[in-house]
């Protein structure tokens, strides 16, 4: 027995190599993870099915209970048997591939075994059939949570497949004794060798692949966190500046021996070795550059030759050059160089087309970003342009009346609307204005309203001093108060209270302006700023258009508020984030 279990140790090597193969050649490898395809069944039934014959081939011969030397068994005698691992390659074949695949494999294997050893071994036919289904059964009812069934579970499926196969011997080889005797022979090696043959095999299937998806998921949280990285770079377009710091991640992540960006014409950036000629500034000085540049397609040199630098001392060895694109058209290229020949390999090539793929479309947002920014931009001045265009004829005929009683303060009038004037072109051009230069425009607006209607009206301001220069939307404040006066006090011709009131902290900018008049009707209150609101004495607009811009500017994080004071009157709210234009635009995209 000890002779006949060193020799089925030998044997199982065979199916070692057989899980070599399938877990490492590419084409094997693909045909078992796409098992569940009808194509690849049949495959691994050849596959499986070519083992199982060899198995058949390799076998131990026993006579008589003895083993007989032999090396390749091709014919049988009537009354001789075989200790192999025919039932190991089809327990696996059926834990992989699943019944169809485990019948299949044992139909072939039992089919041989009987040509090998003519009529006595028939029941090797059906005995190995339902090995083959069984464990593919089990198989399946194993791989319900995991790719593969585990090791040890497949461990005792190795047994329960040798014992069933073992029970076929014991009845249909010979008489009851024979089996018996042969039993006392073969059993508890193949059983043994086999269960251990199945874990060898299961565990080199499971860990193999286990660590390639590990590697998969760091290769590809790699790469996520590198699109990460670049992707606010890349928004910006292809510039020096953002490309010197997207070459500099790209190759801490990517380890290889330099990084060179390009846009069509020239160098933006180059980390690592050859950094001393590929300086940017320069012009694009490799024709592998060129070409790629030229016709669109990444190009990959192994050689300093193919590289096409002209630096005589440059070391590097070999490239891959991908094309950045946006909007379909090309706009520059990524430039991974190696020192060394052999650092290029098939694995570099796919991340390098990744890349461009990935850089690609981060470009091309970058533009789109660019293309939105300048429409929002074009309706925030549309919209600033709508303010209410009757106070200019108003002023205008206001000025014209005085200058017959009272020049002087005509004067006065023209220089306050000259303000104006000037701060609605400046408005129209900006997005965001000095708060003192609002004040000064809502100072201008008041001093031809109080021209109109003398102490009319009563403004306090209660500026905080951190404040003054603090960026605001043009007309953020003047459309407050211009609508607290045109519309809080009806008729009413004397105490007329209007408090503005500006705060700042660390993170917001509110304004409040108050009034001591008649209050907002509930139905018109709900629409205030959500949209137009029909009136007497203006278009409706302008708080909608105020809202609109804040929108725009600042998003959810600006709020306009309108309510009815509990005392008689309205106060209205805006308060939006402390922040510059620059950085209003970056949370805007």
């Amino acid at each position: 027995m000890f002779d006949l279990f060193i020799l089925m140790m030998e044997r199982v090597g065979l199916i070692i190599l057989l899980a070599f193969l399938l877990v490492n050649v590419p084409y094997f490898k693909k045909v078992l993870l796409s098992r569940n395809k009808w194509s690849s069944k049949v495959q691994l039934m050849l596959i499986f099915g070519v083992f199982a014959i060899i198995s058949n081939f390799t076998g131990i011969e026993i006579t008589e209970n003895q083993i007989v030397p032999s090396n390749i068994l091709t014919n049988l005698a009537a009354n001789a048997s075989i200790a192999n691992t025919r039932t190991l390659v089809i327990g696996v074949a059926g834990l992989v591939g699943g019944p169809v695949v485990g019948g299949g494999v044992g139909l072939i294997a039992g089919l041989h075994r009987f040509i090998q050893g003519g009529g006595a071994s028939l029941f090797y036919v059906p005995s190995s059939l339902l090995v083959g289904l069984l464990s593919g059964w089990l198989g399946r009812r194993l791989t319900q949570q995991q790719t593969f069934p585990a090791a040890v579970p497949a461990v005792l499926v190795g047994a329960l497949m040798e014992t069933i196969q073992m029970s076929f011997v014991l009845f249909f080889s010979g008489s009851l004794a024979e089996g018996v005797s042969l039993l006392r022979l073969i059993a508890l090696p193949m059983i043994l060798l086999n269960s251990i043959g199945t874990f060898i095999f299961m565990s080199i299937l499971t860990t193999t692949l286990n660590q390639e998806e590990q590697a998969k998921a760091v290769q590809t949280h790699d790469v996520l966190a590198l699109a990460a990285q670049t992707l606010p770079y890349f928004r910006e377009g292809l510039k020096e500046g953002p490309s010197q710091k997207v070459a500099a991640i790209i190759q801490h992540y990517t380890k290889v021996s330099a990084i060179s960006i390009t846009d069509t014409h020239r160098i933006l950036a180059h980390v690592g070795a050859g950094s001393d000629h590929h300086i940017p500034e320069i012009e694009v000085i490799t024709e592998l550059s060129k070409r790629v540049l030229r016709t669109g397609e990444m190009t990959i040199a192994h050689s300093k030759s193919e590289i096409g630098c002209s630096h005589p001392d440059c070391p590097l060895a070999a490239a891959i050059v991908i094309p950045l694109f946006a909007h379909q058209r090309i706009v520059g290229t990524l430039k991974m160089y190696f020192t060394q020949q052999s650092q290029l390999t098939h694995v570099e090539e796919q991340l390098a087309e990744g890349l461009g793929t990935i850089f690609s479309s981060q470009i091309a947002l970058g533009e789109a970003e660019q293309q939105s920014q300048l429409l929002k931009d074009a309706e925030i001045k549309s919209l600033q342009a709508q303010v209410n265009p009757h106070f200019f004829f108003n002023a205008i005929n206001t000025i014209s009346a005085l200058m017959r009683k009272n020049s002087e303060q005509a004067r006065k009038l023209l220089l306050q609307l000259s303000t104006y004037f000037r701060g609605n072109l400046q408005g129209a051009r900006q997005t965001q204005i000095p708060l003192s230069q609002e004040l000064q425009q809502v100072a201008a607006y008041l001093s031809l309203e109080q021209a109109r209607f003398p102490d009319r009206y009563q403004v306090n301001f209660e500026v905080a001093p951190t404040a003054v220069e603090v960026p605001v939307p043009p007309y953020a404040v003047q459309i407050l108060v211009e609508n607290t006066i045109k519309h809080a006090f009806g008729s009413r011709k004397e105490d007329n209270q209007v408090d503005v009131v500006i705060t700042k902290d660390a993170e917001q900018l509110k304004i409040t302006v108050t009034d001591n008049g008649q209050g907002i009707a509930p139905e018109r209150l709900v629409l205030l700023g959500k949209q137009a609101v029909s009136s007497e004495r203006g278009t409706g607009t302008a708080l909608e258009n105020l809202e609109k811009r804040l929108r725009n500017l600042y998003g959810s994080q600006a709020v306009l508020k309108a309510e009815n004071r509990s005392d008689g009157g309205a106060r209205f709210t805006l308060s939006f984030p402390v922040r510059s234009e620059q950085d209003a635009r970056i949370d805007r995209g």
